[in-house]
C-alpha cells in the first residue's frame, strides 16, 4: 500500500460501501420515528403476513424501557381495525417472535388512509382476447416444436395482445 493509499484509510477518504453509509442515516431517520428498529417498516408483510400489511402500516414505536415493552402505533383502512383489534395478541406475538425479544405489548390502532406502495399495487386483470386474437397468436407460433418455448411464447403473445386490447378499449 502506497502512502497516498494510507493517508485515505485513516483519514477516512475514499470511496466507502453505501449500505454503510444508508444504514446509518436510515436509522437515524426512523430512530426520530420512535423505530429503534428499521426491520418493523421494511418487512411489515413478512412480520404480519401479507393479509394484514395490505390494510396497514406502522406508524411509530414508542417504548417505556430501553427498546422493551413499547406500544406500536399502526394505522389501518377503515374496517381493518375491527380485525386487527380481535388479532391483537397475534400480531403482537408475531413481532416480538421476529426481533427475539418483548419489543411489543400492545397496539395502537389509528383509522385512516395509509401509504400505497408500487409493491401494494396490483396490476390489473389481463383483457380479454377475442376468437381472431387467439387464431393470429396461434399462427405465428405454429412453426416452433417445442412444447415448453410454445407454452411461453404463447404466455408472451397473450399478454402482448391483451395490452393492445385493453388500449383500444380504455374510454
Amino acid at each position: 500500500m502506497n502512502e497516498e493509499n494510507r493517508k485515505k484509510s485513516r483519514s477516512g477518504g475514499g470511496a466507502r460501501p453505501i449500505g454503510r453509509v444508508a444504514g446509518r442515516l436510515v436509522a437515524t431517520a426512523f430512530g426520530r420515528r420512535g423505530f429503534v428498529h428499521a426491520e418493523i417498516l421494511t418487512r411489515w408483510a413478512a412480520i404480519v403476513g401479507a393479509d394484514l400489511a395490505d390494510h396497514s402500516q406502522p406508524m411509530r414505536l414508542r417504548q417505556s424501557q430501553g427498546d422493551r415493552d413499547g406500544v406500536l402505533e399502526v394505522r389501518v383502512l377503515g374496517a381493518g381495525a375491527l380485525e386487527f383489534q380481535h388479532r391483537e395478541p397475534e400480531i403482537i406475538e408475531r413481532i416480538n417472535a421476529y426481533f427475539g425479544y418483548r419489543a411489543v405489548t400492545r397496539l395502537a390502532l389509528v383509522q385512516g388512509p395509509i401509504q400505497t406502495t408500487a409493491a401494494k399495487k396490483r396490476p390489473p386483470p389481463p383483457a380479454l382476447l377475442g376468437p381472431a386474437e387467439e387464431r393470429a397468436i396461434d399462427a405465428a407460433l405454429a412453426p416452433i416444436l417445442d412444447p415448453r418455448l410454445k407454452t411461453a411464447l404463447l404466455g408472451l403473445g397473450r399478454q402482448i395482445a391483451g395490452k393492445r386490447v385493453a388500449k383500444r378499449t380504455r374510454p
